[in-house]
């Protein structure tokens, strides 16, 4: 092996290790993909959704871009939703930030860093259309925070407006969107309260997160 052969080794010692402990685990594997959960988050390495979740390869779908962005003339995600809910028929799609996005950070900062400024805008609209909010918090770490929990919430409110969610409601299909937080520091999911089954829904959870927010 040229390249990278201490991967291939890990994944040797991993592969036989999972068949020592379940001898069908991949025969089982490879008939089955049923998930009941799409897991839209962010790309950072160190929020691995199957790990933090409990769930086993097979029991999550997954999307992940920098700072778990939904935009509408993204035919990657669209798709991904769209394959998870026609297809797939997934029941709760969920939304998941994490504390300590490096992208958010850039958003907030209005840092240059060239290509990806061009996806950043996206945060950075968010930050202009809650900036009486943000503008009230002295704490640097705070503010951030904060900006992290805010994209969360207005990337669910993205989410519902999608066609594929719109038109599932429309059909009468069982479909939950979740907005969710998760902390490097501890490990911990947080629930932003954004769950919901209806367009109705996820403006009410929106209203009860930023009162006083509109379009």
């Amino acid at each position: 092996m040229k390249y990278l052969s201490e991967l291939f080794e890990k994944n040797r010692v991993w592969s036989l290790s999972q068949i020592k402990e379940d001898p069908e685990y991949f025969q089982r594997l490879v008939k089955l993909q049923a998930p009941k959960y799409l897991w839209i988050g962010c790309s950072d390495s160190r929020v691995p959704a199957n790990q933090i979740t409990g769930l086993n390869p097979g029991e999550v779908f997954v999307h992940r871009n920098i700072a778990n962005v939904i935009v509408h003339t993204d035919l990657n995600c669209l798709s991904v939703v769209h394959y998870a809910v026609e297809v797939l028929r997934v029941q709760h799609i969920i939304v998941c930030g994490h504390y300590g996005c490096g992208g958010v950070r850039a958003a907030l900062d209005g840092q240059p860093l060239g290509m990806i400024d061009n996806w950043l805008r996206h945060i950075e609209d968010v930050r202009e259309r809650h900036a009486h909010l943000l503008n009230g918090i002295t704490e640097y770490d705070s503010k951030w925070a904060k900006l992290c929990e805010l994209n969360v919430i207005e990337q669910v409110r993205n989410l519902a407006r999608t066609t594929p969610v719109s038109d599932a409601w429309k059909s009468g299909q069982e479909l939950m969107l979740h907005g969710w937080i998760y902390g490097l520091q501890d490990g911990r999911l947080v629930d932003l309260a954004m769950s919901a089954r209806c367009r109705e829904e996820v403006e009410q959870g929106y209203a009860k997160a930023l009162p006083g927010s509109g379009d």
